[in-house]
């Protein structure tokens, strides 16, 4: 019997000690290894009452998080009274290329951007907008010191001449064109106004597109002929495959979105890229602290003011020094001075050396460039 009550007591602890046993508090388990073990001796004679752990203290805030530091805001600043004046004339291309250009300018306080476009405007309605009347009106308020111009995405209609209609790009339609084109160039070159125009982009339908460049070589021989820088901007905006590409490099060489969802105007980042393009053309222009270059023709006042102009792109202004003599290009051939009496003669040669001053010259001499006589060598006498 006793041997009975001792194994009894033997299981008992067992049980209780070893094996482990679940609570479970506000529906949490909790392991019963995390309270205090019982033995033996708190069977027979009652367990001591479990004190209650100390709940965890929460250390107390001093004060709300710090926000995190955001780099402070680029300084205004404020554009010098005699700043230049720079114009953006033309449609929505002008001016989504006018809100670059004040990015580019933010920082040059002597240079002021002045946004001068008319969104649906171009040279075929005139009875929507008159960009004729308008540069009238601008240059008798002496508004700015330098144009630039962008303008045709909405030219693609019909031309009323006279009374009639003309259908786009046809024949009369592409000379009455040009003849608006040149009358606002000749009233900007008359007020010796310095004119920058920006050639017109690829578009992403094909057959818009091709109807665009069209009109783009138009005003690309009307600026010619009117004296005006003119910027090709085609291929700068055209994928790796040659063809219409809404993104591609941006200013820093990353991809990015260069053009809207429609396909025609610039997103922020193709717009940023045009004006560091025309930056470059109108640092022909700007020299900086309000100083302006001013458009001078040569050939004003004279019979060959009203000639076509040669079909140069950029450099304008010099190839009106050419035409007027003012300039000598390298590429003209000089004349050969035969003696010192001839030299100043009035009839140059086609060439400096006729193909039988070449033959005849000795070879080794300056002239003879490989092709001249070769002198017979003397025979040494024998012995």
């Amino acid at each position: 019997m006793v041997r009975l009550v001792m194994t009894l007591l033997v299981g008992l602890f067992v049980i209780v000690d070893v094996a482990p046993a679940f609570a479970q508090s506000n529906g949490t388990v909790l392991m019963a290894q995390a309270e205090k073990r019982r033995t033996l001796f708190d069977l027979l004679f009652g367990a001591e009452e479990p004190v209650a752990a100390p709940e965890p203290t929460q250390p107390k805030r001093t004060s709300a998080p710090a926000a995190a530091a955001l780099p402070p805001p680029k300084p205004q600043v404020e554009k010098a009274p005699d700043a230049t004046r720079l114009a953006v004339f033309g449609d929505s291309m002008a001016i989504d290329l006018s809100k670059a250009l004040e990015r580019y300018y933010a920082e040059d306080a002597n240079l002021v951007v002045i946004n001068q476009g008319v969104s649906s405007s171009g040279f075929v309605r005139s009875d929507y907008f008159d960009w004729d009347r308008a540069i009238d009106e601008q240059i008798a308020a002496n508004s700015f010191d330098l144009a630039v111009v962008m303008i045709g995405v909405n030219d693609r209609q019909e031309l009323t001449v006279n009374g009639g209609t003309l259908e786009p790009l046809s024949d009369a339609w592409n000379e009455a064109y040009q003849a608006r084109i040149a009358s606002f160039l000749g009233k900007l070159r008359a007020a010796r106004k310095p004119v920058i125009w920006i050639g017109l982009p690829p578009m992403s339908k094909t057959q818009y597109s091709a109807a665009i460049s069209k009109i783009a070589n138009i005003q690309r021989l009307a600026s010619f002929a009117g004296g005006a820088e003119y910027l090709d901007i085609y291929e700068r905006f055209l994928g790796e495959d040659g063809k219409y590409s809404s993104f591609g490099p941006d200013v820093n060489g990353q991809n990015a979105r260069m053009r809207k969802d429609d396909g025609i105007h610039f997103a922020a980042a193709g717009a940023d890229k045009l004006a560091f393009y025309l930056s470059q053309t109108i640092k022909s222009f700007y020299r900086g602290a309000g100083t302006v270059l001013a458009a001078v023709d040569p050939l004003a006042g004279t019979d060959a003011a009203t000639m076509l102009r040669p079909p140069y792109q950029g450099l304008g202004q010099t190839r009106l020094l050419e035409v007027a003599g003012a300039v000598i290009p390298i590429s003209r051939v000089a004349i050969r001075a035969d003696s010192l009496l001839t030299a100043g003669r009035n009839n140059a040669p086609a060439a400096p050396f006729t193909l039988e001053q070449l033959v005849a010259a000795p070879a080794g001499r300056v002239d003879a460039f490989g092709v001249g006589t070769v002198e017979p060598i003397a025979q040494a006498g024998g012995r």
